[in-house]
């Protein structure tokens, strides 16, 4: 495949760039927020001369803080809301600001916007335009929204009938009796979305391009699912017929049993896959370039019985990603995504994968086992191709490294000519100087940390999602050196965004 044939111009050349999720940055309270810390993190990614800022799902989540079990693929989450934003707004006083919970001060903030309406036609103006350019799924989800705190016992499936099966009249009913709490769920993702694109313009100025994450499934317990029913594959009760999962592999020996409803694919397909497109439109406000994450799924998908908890259980059963991907591509010629096509892999999944020419992904943690033949090893890369040395569901490379045995280690170190170089160095400078267009690297491989930092250990419940990383854990000289390692290995620093414009 020549360079010259890839759908996006920004995988054209060669970029390096760091995942980390907002949640992880530093700040107060639980977790990072779209504030200060947000734009001093865009500043060191540019002193580093990296051009791209990976993260994870940005939509709300559930109690468990999982990014890819949201409760809207199209809502952002409230928690990354900058609430020094709303007190320098005058929305928000300093005392409600620390006295209050996150929520509670978005609710206040909400309150005061609203009772200063009539006083403010611009920002009459700009919240009705945007509720009117996202109605597709803002009024169902700020509905959803309000009304799980109307019934917080159970999900959707324990509502009233009239409500669980959108029946008019009770719908009608709940948008009256809930209008305030409607209006407050919108308020949140109107600021959200200001204070987003306000972040987004500061990274294109720092040419610095973010790269998003979309699951390819959904949670059961979400607006999507509750207003779009047929689209699912559901009994009569809403609950699923079947839910996804994997079988086992290399993140989990038993497989992984995720929950999600399975699509009704003949509905999505006679309807020109619309649910999707408007899915990958939300995608592409936010980003500049998006993983879709378990892209084998759309090749075949594995399908566990919704009664049983075991994932072997399952079977692959063959989805209609090739029409799907047809249909995005002629809404977006140059549509920028990357296949995540990691797990069990067959020569159908990259028949599709290259049919798109979408790159694949590659991780340097997966690349010792095995024989010279591993695609994970650097000799076997293309271009075309974007190298991790972990991901957000590996272990840091430091803390990998000293769990793997002794041959192990020695392969690697062989591999890298038994060089000087410490862990992680020697496998970031590896992922560096490789022939993969784009590099990514974990923050916390940058900084050298152990598995105590580690973002997710799938298969579990308890203990993920919470990492953050604390501004004195940079080292000091670390910008010069990164800045040398890019300059090096031909990723050149602060990349103009231009160059890779059509």
């Amino acid at each position: 495949m020549a360079l010259r044939d890839l759908p996006h111009p920004l995988l054209r050349d060669r970029r390096a760039g760091v995942l980390l999720h907002p949640t992880s940055l530093p700040g107060e309270g639980e977790g990072g927020t779209l504030g200060a810390d947000a734009y001093r993190f865009v500043d060191f990614l540019s002193d580093c001369g990296f051009t791209l800022w990976q993260m994870l799902p940005l939509g709300p989540t559930h109690l468990n803080r999982s990014p890819y079990q949201t409760l809207s693929v199209h809502a952002g989450n409230p928690e990354l809301i900058d609430l020094d934003d709303l007190v320098a707004r005058q929305w928000l006083s300093h005392e409600h600001r620390f006295n209050e919970s996150p929520k509670q001060a978005r609710r206040r903030a909400a309150d005061t916007f609203f009772s200063r309406y009539d006083q403010h036609p611009e920002w009459a103006e700009g919240f009705e335009r945007f509720c009117l350019e996202q109605r597709q799924w803002l009024d169902d989800y700020a509905l959803f929204m309000a009304l799980r705190d109307c019934y917080p016992e159970g999900d959707w499936t324990h509502w009233p009938d009239d409500i669980r099966l959108r029946r008019a009249q009770g719908m009608a009913r709940m948008r009256r009796e809930l209008s305030h709490s409607i209006e407050a769920y919108r308020f949140e993702q109107f600021i959200f979305n200001q204070q987003w694109q306000a972040l987004r313009d500061y990274a294109r100025k720092k040419q610095i391009a973010l790269f998003g994450d979309m699951p390819i499934f959904v949670a059961h317990d979400s607006a999507d699912v509750w207003a779009n029913q047929s689209l699912f594959q559901l009994d009569a009760a809403g609950q699923p017929l079947t839910v996804a999962g994997v079988p086992p592999d290399y993140f989990s020996e038993n497989g992984q049993h995720w929950g999600n409803p399975h699509y009704n694919w003949d509905e999505m397909q006679a309807n020109g896959f619309r649910w999707w497109r408007q899915r990958v439109n939300t995608q592409l406000l936010w980003f500049d370039l998006v993983r879709l994450d378990h892209f084998r799924g759309l090749e075949a998908f594995w399908e566990i019985p919704a009664e049983t908890p075991e994932p072997r259980l399952g079977r692959w059963v063959e989805a209609p990603g090739k029409a799907l991907l047809n249909s995005l591509f002629r809404e977006h010629k140059n549509l920028p995504l990357v296949a995540e096509n990691l797990g069990f892999i067959t020569e159908e999944v990259e028949a599709l994968r290259e049919a798109f020419k979408l790159p694949g992904m590659v991780v340097l943690q997966f690349a010792f086992d095995g024989d010279s033949k591993n695609p994970h090893l650097p000799h076997n890369y293309k271009p075309h191709t974007v190298v991790y040395t972990g991901t957000h569901d590996n272990d840091t490379s430091l803390g990998w490294f000293c769990s793997q045995d002794e041959a192990a280690q020695n392969r690697l170190l062989d591999y890298c000519h038994h060089s000087h170089d410490g862990m992680p160095q020697l496998l970031v400078r590896l992922a560096l100087s490789s022939v993969a267009n784009l590099a990514v690297i974990p923050l916390q491989d940058l900084l050298g940390l152990n598995s105590e930092h580690r973002m997710n250990r799938p298969g579990t419940e308890e203990g993920n999602w919470l990492w953050r990383f604390v501004w004195p854990q940079i080292p000091p000289h670390l910008s010069q050196t990164l800045v040398h390692w890019l300059t090096l290995y031909g990723r050149p620093p602060n990349l103009p965004l231009e160059h890779s414009r059509l």
